[in-house]
């Protein structure tokens, strides 16, 4: 067995100068109240991309939030459970400090070995795993949890209808869960903004799924009678283009989840005075219980609920691992790239020199990197 001070440096994807690049960084002992865990496979998001785009400023060196760890080591002062070997998911958000964002303003998961600070130790941020999807799915534990959570909000209006905007793999998850969590009946549009978009649906349907290109409200078949949902499932720069979108919906009484991120104070000229940021994130990691929502009413005169969320609760996170475990083959064909780090790198910096999402010629949803095996848990702490 590896002792831990036999452990001097570890791989990991830094960000540098506008460029990722595989590098050995020192392996620093967890300090009291600190935890340092192992991700054998870990998942670049949509989020992730937008950083390494520069669309968004956060400043951690080492990006990602996705996938199972394992914890190596335990600085003093850590009580109890999680022991070494255990396997685990970090929520990354932590409701109360916001100075934890993993992978944001901390260090996340694209490294070998990954100090979780004290304040998510101490907050029940690591979640130990009864249920565990083997360690390429668990690439999407976090991002089906955050799906979860939307859909367990749209849920309260009893949709007939779900649209869902946005092509990506939020949005391919989406379709994929919503009968699960809105009923066997609920029809299910997914609507897409790109060409290759509609292309990889076409040959990964989903049972049931309607697929339509483009976001003009008015190619979209009619829509019955009755509640209708929409999932804005966007990049930062689509989302309100999407509502404008869902806004123009037929059918019957509307619930929008404003599940993509937005600038701040972003606004739409068809909500008149509602703050949409604000509206996000009214609902953070699973409070307030029961949830936020925002009644409003359209230039059109239409009312509707706005609704979404920042971060999710520990119990998404554990609902989506059973998920995961329970029907692996509906998910698997979303983990569409599994790659070494190296080959993480190239792709990482091919993704921030343009706006596509294609990789040696098939279109990316997820990107798994596969760290090389751990080094074994040790008997003590650290």
């Amino acid at each position: 067995m590896t002792a831990p001070e036999e452990i001097p440096s570890h791989r990991a994807l830094v960000r540098e100068a506008g460029r990722v690049r595989l590098a050995l960084r020192p392996t620093q002992r967890p300090a009291p109240g600190e935890l340092l865990v192992t991700t054998p496979v870990a998942g670049l998001c949509g989020t992730d991309i937008q950083m390494l785009r520069g669309l968004r400023d956060d400043p951690a060196p080492v990006i990602g939030h996705e996938g199972i760890a394992r914890v190596v080591a335990a600085g003093t002062g850590v009580p109890g459970p999680p022991a070494p070997g255990t396997p685990v998911v970090i929520n990354p958000t932590h409701r109360d400090d916001p100075s934890f964002l993993l992978g944001h303003n901390v260090d996340g998961l694209l490294q070998e070995l990954t100090r979780i600070p004290a304040t998510a130790v101490g907050a029940g941020l690591v979640v130990p795993l009864e249920q565990v999807p083997d360690a390429v799915l668990g690439t999407l534990v976090e991002p089906l949890a955050g799906v979860r959570y939307a859909l367990g909000l749209l849920a309260t209006a009893r949709p007939r209808t779900l649209v869902v905007y946005g092509d990506g793999n939020i949005g391919q998850l989406a379709v994929r869960a919503a009968r699960g969590l809105l009923g066997a009946d609920v029809r299910v549009l997914l609507v897409h903004h790109t060409a290759e978009g509609l292309e990889w649906s076409t040959r990964h349907p989903v049972p049931g799924t309607e697929l339509l290109g483009g976001g003009n409200p008015h190619a979209l078949p009619p829509l019955a009678d009755g509640p209708v949902a929409a999932l804005l499932a966007t990049p930062r720069d689509g989302t309100l283009d999407a509502l404008d979108g869902a806004l123009r919906l037929g059918g019957g009484d509307l619930t929008v989840d404003l599940f993509g991120g937005l600038p701040p104070g972003a606004s739409s000229p068809l909500l008149p005075g509602v703050d949409l940021t604000a509206v996000r994130a009214a609902n953070r990691a699973g409070h307030p219980v029961p949830a936020s929502f925002t009644e409003a009413t359209t230039t059109g005169g239409r009312r509707v609920r706005l609704t979404g969320h920042r971060g999710v609760a520990n119990g998404h996170l554990l609902e989506a691992a059973a998920e995961l475990c329970r029907r692996p083959a509906l998910y698997r064909d979303l983990v569409t790239h599994v790659v070494e780090p190296a080959e993480a790198a190239r792709i990482m910096n091919d993704l921030a020199a343009g706006r596509r999402r294609t990789v040696d010629g098939n279109r990316l949803l997820k990107l798994a990197v596969r760290f090389a095996p751990a080094p074994a848990p040790p008997r003590e702490r650290w």
